[in-house]
């Protein structure tokens, strides 16, 4: 191995995803000297192997489901999807899995990529081992910024290695669709490849080890999205849990907790993330190595004054908008604090991650959609807030049955009763996640309920449901 002489830079961000490039766009927009440290692809997990890949292989499996609801359109499109042209599109969004594009982007911002595995060698110093050994030292003035994101959870069941289980990476990437999978798990990633899996031709058996699907959300949005899983073959198994798993002869054999036996090409396990800590030296610093970070609104990690933990790391909201949303709060913090500028860290100030708490937004692209924001009815009586749940049926609105027939979906607004403005928003239904923004904006910018009520929504689209909430709310 050889060693370079140290550089220094003002700022050094460990990891290429689009929080880290974030974190650099903005330090660079501040004038900072950046370096941008990855081991992988620049552009990271997101660009790869989560979001681009996933909702390009669920944007014509939700047309197709949109479609076949229409009269007139529905007998042209009964037949199977083109899976070949679906994963052709796919690659093309994963740029073919190359980084090109993305390593272009930090050139025009004049960050300056290393590429390697970057380890913590103690306060504000990062050494990268380069593909050829090469140990560059690289020492940041001001700021050190984690942003190595998280990598899937396996269970500890014996010989799982041997069995070669899929992870997300394996299910958003795979070149061809096995004719079985079974998909153990019960959230966004478990639901979302079981829908398009079973669209593209695969038999899927969905083993939920709980009550029912997408816990973190309103209980009728896991219900809906069940029932239409069903409904498109999907064989889900609730209150199961995999026991034993292998490969026999090709085949994987998974039996359960009831004894059965199920058999399957291929098996993912979604059942969660663990941080990508382990390995880039938090025990230099005094940290320990895999855990995830806890930090304050500023995204400052908790004892120090010089190391940020961005994104899925530090576990506040494990989703790529949210951690560029913190990758934007961090940047504009470290160059107001080299520049001694006054922090505006209070509660929705420019330097305060505020919406991590209760304004997080997420799109689920199953079909039916599940889009939500901010607290559950449940997590705000848990929050102490004193609130009432409104829900209302999207039959009641006339762009719901414009949209397609049949349209079933679900509306629920959590009233803070006191404040008189919404502590969360859940949608169900064909669509609607393109209606979560409007919902982002009234929780975050909390609303009142009185000025809501002079938010006229345009006839006849699916954004008149929320006069059938508001007229609910009011009576």
């Amino acid at each position: 191995m050889t060693e370079t002489e140290s550089i220094a830079y003002d700022v050094v961000v460990l990891g290429a995803g689009p929080v880290g490039e974030n974190v650099a766009d903005r330090t660079r927009a501040a004038g900072l000297t950046t370096a941008v440290v990855e081991s992988e692809l620049v552009g990271g997990e997101c660009s790869y192997w989560a979001c681009m890949p996933s909702k390009a292989l669920l944007r014509p499996v939700i047309a197709q489901a949109d479609a076949r609801r229409l009269p007139g359109l529905a007998q042209a499109v009964q037949g199977p999807l083109d899976t070949a042209a679906v994963l052709a599109r796919r690659n093309y969004f994963t740029s073919n899995w190359k980084d090109d594009g993305q390593v272009g982007w930090l050139d025009g911002i004049s960050a300056d990529l290393y590429r390697g595995h970057g380890r913590l060698a103690g306060p504000r110093t990062v050494t990268v081992t380069g593909p050829d050994g090469t140990l560059t030292t690289l020492t940041a003035r001001h700021a050190v910024a984690v942003a190595t994101g998280t990598r899937a959870q396996l269970p500890h069941l014996p010989g799982l290695a041997e069995v070669k289980p899929w992870t997300s990476r394996e299910a958003t990437s795979a070149q061809e669709a096995p004719g079985r999978l079974i998909v153990v798990g019960g959230g966004v990633v478990a639901t979302e490849m079981a829908t398009a899996w079973q669209a593209l031709g695969s038999r899927v058996t969905l083993l939920v080890r709980g009550k029912g699907l997408l816990n973190r959300m309103e209980p009728f949005a896991g219900e809906l999205v069940a029932e239409a899983l069903k409904e498109a073959g999907v064989d889900v198994r609730t209150g199961t849990s995999v026991t034993s798993v292998t490969r026999e002869n090709g085949t994987v054999v998974a039996v359960t907790d009831a004894g059965d036996r199920i058999e399957g090409d291929e098996i993912l396990f979604a059942t969660g993330r663990v941080p990508h800590t382990d390995d880039i030296g938090l025990d230099t610093v005094g940290l320990e190595p895999g855990s995830w970070l806890t930090v304050d609104d500023t995204l400052l990690v908790e004892g120090t004054d010089w190391l940020y933990a961005v994104g899925d790391v530090n576990h506040r909201a494990l989703l790529t908008h949210q951690g560029k949303y913190q990758a934007r709060i961090a940047g504009d913090t470290i160059a107001a604090r080299v520049s001694d500028t006054p922090l505006l860290d209070g509660a929705w100030g420019a330097h305060a991650a505020t919406a991590d708490h209760e304004a997080v937004p997420q799109v689920v692209f199953t079909a039916p959609e599940a889009a939500a924001v901010g607290l559950s009815l449940a997590e705000a009586e848990q929050a102490g807030y004193r609130v009432r749940a409104v829900d209302v049926e999207f039959s009641s609105v006339a762009g719901a049955g414009l949209y397609a027939d049949d349209y079933k979906g679900r509306a629920r607004m959590v009233v803070d009763l006191e404040a008189e403005i919404l502590r969360g928003v859940t949608f169900v239904g064909p669509g609607v996640g393109e209606l979560i923004h409007s919902a982002t904006i009234a929780v975050a910018g909390q609303v009142p309920i009185s000025r809501l009520w002079h938010a006229v929504p345009s006839y006849p689209t699916l954004s008149e449901v929320w006069l059938r909430l508001l007229e609910a709310y009011r009576g």
